[in-house]
């Protein structure tokens, strides 16, 4: 078998979702493993018959009858979140979705007293924001590294006393930093992270290897590599690693080092959600995204035309890819032009990870580059392989698996 490495090789929001949803519905997939992000995802998945489902936490590939989730331990885990989601998914007639589902008892929490620190900070930012989606994932992660011991953890879940008292902590040091947090008291949560814990089965993290030896698994990545942490636009950026490195890692603990096709998505307009960097934005283009609407914390959704220079980035802060998905193809028109290169820039070149002034260095010069762009190629998937080098294996042209064409069926194949 060979599995499927999903990443978003942009600002996130390329189509991850639908592509992981196309590949579930062409073979037969036994699990999508999250590993990275938490409950701020938004994978948009729309089927035939017109149902549609915004993933958040659950695996992209739930509309398939049989296919699991695994949240490993990159992910952080919102209970609350993920019983809503849930509601929504019974409504659309997908009623097994918690039956379905695993969870690593490693992974990190994000509660209501997260959320609300979250916030707080974000508003106090004011005129600089950094685009939060404010639903206190960053916070639960940062929390975590300064507190590993005692961060709130899935497995805590089980066990009442351990996650009263570390509930408890939680919310004290925050209100000692941020004052009174909108948030409710920790007596009240209780029942729903147990009540997570007796619907949910909680898994030690050898039980992933089980499951790549079971059958063929997709993992699904969430936000875009411009996005990461420690190579992305510093501090326009995510607390998670959006590259392929935990899923190498993951795959690695497993013994199967090597067995997964790396395949990198891209929309053929490139676009950003909030504030940071955006070198190829033009508000002339005449487009919008009715599933990436203006809200109070990232801010509005914005495109630009094709960069090139910065999916170049993101390629070789990734690692490189054994094939493209290029999505949103139906955009494509003589309105939307390519940029190869920016007016004081050729190309982007990654630095060692951890390395923040450098990565502020980089935004401020992006924020004042201008791109150079070029007219419209009359064949996009043509034109992207030989910007990226690396081959288009995918073209989506519409919301629903039906709208994808396979450009090298052999490559985008059933599993070995």
């Amino acid at each position: 078998m060979r599995h499927v490495m999903v990443v978003d090789l942009g600002y996130g929001d390329a189509g991850k979702g639908t592509v992981v949803d196309w590949l579930c519905a062409r073979r037969p997939v036994h699990t999508v493993v999250r590993f990275n992000g938490g409950a701020q995802a938004a994978h948009n998945v729309v089927l035939r018959d017109g149902r549609h489902h915004t993933f958040a936490q659950f695996g992209a590939g739930t509309f398939r009858p049989g296919v699991r989730t695994h949240l490993s331990r990159h992910v952080v885990v919102d209970p609350l979140a993920l019983a809503a989601e849930a509601d929504h998914l019974t409504a659309v007639r997908v009623p097994d979705a918690l039956d379905r589902l695993t969870v690593d008892g490693e992974a990190l929490l994000a509660t209501p007293y997260h959320r609300a620190a979250n916030r707080a900070r974000e508003i106090a930012r004011g005129a600089d924001r950094h685009g939060s989606c404010g639903l206190g994932v960053g916070e639960a992660v940062a929390y975590g590294l300064a507190h590993p011991d005692e961060a709130p953890r899935v497995a805590d879940c089980a066990h009442p006393s351990v996650l009263r008292r570390r509930l408890t902590a939680l919310r004290d040091r925050l209100t000692a930093e941020l004052g009174p947090l909108d948030a409710p008291p920790v007596e009240d949560c209780l029942p729903a992270y147990a009540a997570f814990a007796d619907r949910v089965a909680i898994v030690d993290r050898a039980h992933l290897a089980g499951v790549l030896r079971a059958g063929t698994c997709v993992f699904e990545g969430a936000q875009g590599v411009l996005l990461d942490e420690w190579h992305g636009f510093h501090p326009y950026t995510t607390w998670s690693t959006t590259t392929f490195a935990n899923a190498d890692a993951l795959l690695a603990e497993a013994g199967l080092a090597g067995t997964a096709q790396r395949l990198g998505v891209l929309r053929v307009t490139t676009t950003r959600h909030g504030p940071g960097p955006l070198v190829t934005e033009d508000p002339a283009l005449p487009f919008a995204d009715p599933r990436n609407p203006t809200n109070p914390w990232q801010g509005r959704f914005r495109f630009g035309h094709f960069d090139a220079v910065a999916h170049r980035y993101a390629l070789a802060a990734a690692g490189g890819v054994d094939g493209l998905a290029l999505t949103h193809l139906d955009l494509a028109g003589p309105a939307l032009r390519i940029c190869r290169r920016y007016d004081t820039v050729d190309r982007l070149t990654p630095g060692p990870a951890g390395d923040l002034d450098r990565q502020a260095a980089l935004t401020a010069r992006l924020l004042r580059a201008r791109p150079v762009l070029d007219e419209a190629p009359t064949d996009w998937p043509a034109a992207v392989a030989a910007e990226l080098g690396a081959p288009v294996l995918l073209t989506s042209h519409g919301p629903t698996a039906d709208d994808k064409v396979p450009a090298l069926a052999a490559a985008v194949s059933a599993p070995r």
